[in-house]
């Protein structure tokens, strides 16, 4: 009875990690199964967005009439509107969304407060200062003004993180002084706007609200050359940016660069952000809103930068169908994102407020 027992007692020790191992085996697969649809349903969802964009309008071509346009064909009306307009303006807004969700997420992510995207700390503020600068002021050409945007955008950028260099909270300094920085340079945009012509002004409102308005193949090499060098270096640093998320000391345990990951990937997205601002001005709350939604539609436990991207992109192709063809007149792209993000904001800054502060 006692070897009975014994046996007994055995097989109960060693059934107990098999469990627990094939529970985490199962979680695994439940995690993965559904970031796999989840993702598949995010594409699945642009794919939709993108065939609307290019075939919705004052006239509507059928789906046969846009594969043969891409395909080269000459057709009759469709081969101008569709080829010029439409394709540039589609294209544009999924490269734009793309940069502002990758460039917010890993803000986020790294600095790990919800609250950390390039529009809300004031890094797409020096961009648009700088292109209406540009515009009203000095009356530049819309190439130089772009070219005068990035440059900005990154010094502005530069200048906060320098600002709030050093000590364990780096993080929550760079937040409240990038607030600080983008209160000051849209009190800058104000008074530019008060000395501004009337002209001066319809022009400056697209670096204001963001636009997808006048999208044209020329202002596109640009901002695809910076996602397709940017994106891959942010997925390659996604291990590091994760193991960031759990802290810098965390992460020095994990045998992370933290001070020389960091940077990389505050240039990365800070550039992405930029480019994406001096292509389309700054579409609001893109950047804020699309790491959040993709963590909540993806689940816990991976990475968001794909996600994010994806999601990006549906709001910019989403909220330009809104203003597009929701309302008596078309709204800029912009005016849509920010009436979708603010009230998310108001409600994240009151819950930070209840809950003492934030990490």
């Amino acid at each position: 009875m006692a070897l009975s027992l014994s046996d007994t007692a055995l097989g109960a020790a060693t059934a107990a990690p098999t469990d627990a191992t094939a529970l985490v085996h199962l979680g695994r697969r439940r995690r993965t199964r559904r970031r796999g649809i989840a993702l598949g349903s995010l594409v699945a969802v642009l794919l939709v967005l993108m065939g609307a964009c290019v075939m919705l309008g004052n006239t509507i071509y059928p789906v046969d009439d846009v594969i043969r346009v891409i395909l080269g064909e000459k057709v009759a009306g469709a081969s101008f509107t569709v080829g010029s307009l439409r394709i540039p303006r589609m294209i544009t807004g999924v490269l734009a969304g793309i940069a502002f969700g990758v460039a917010g997420t890993t803000f986020q992510t790294m600095l790990r407060n919800p609250l950390a995207s390039p529009d809300v700390i004031g890094i797409t503020s020096g961009a648009s200062a700088a292109a209406v600068l540009s515009l009203v002021i000095l009356h530049w050409s819309v190439g130089a003004t772009t070219a005068f945007a990035l440059i900005a955008g990154i010094v502005t950028a530069a200048l906060i993180y320098i600002a709030a260099r050093g000590g364990e909270s780096t993080g929550g300094r760079l937040i409240l002084i990038g607030i600080g920085i983008g209160a000051m340079l849209d009190a800058v945009v104000a008074y530019l706007i008060q000395r501004a012509s009337d002209a001066d002004i319809s022009t400056a409102m697209r670096w204001l609200t963001g636009s997808l308005n006048g999208s044209k193949w020329d202002n596109l090499p640009p901002l695809a050359l910076a996602a397709a060098v940017l994106l891959p270096l942010i997925l390659l640093l996604s291990r590091e940016l994760r193991a960031l998320e759990l802290g810098d000391a965390s992460a020095r345990a994990l045998g992370v660069r933290v001070d020389r990951t960091r940077l990389l990937l505050i240039v990365a997205a800070v550039a992405l952000a930029c480019f994406a601002t001096a292509t389309t001005g700054p579409i609001a709350f893109v950047a804020f809103l699309a790491g959040p939604i993709a963590a909540r539609i993806v689940g816990p436990g991976t990475t968001l930068t794909i996600p994010a991207a994806l999601m990006g992109a549906i709001l910019v192709l989403a909220a330009d169908l809104i203003g597009q063809f929701a309302f008596d007149i078309s709204f800029p792209v912009g005016v849509i994102t920010g009436v979708l993000g603010a009230p998310y904001l108001l409600y994240l800054l009151i819950r930070t407020n209840r809950s003492g502060g934030s990490s």
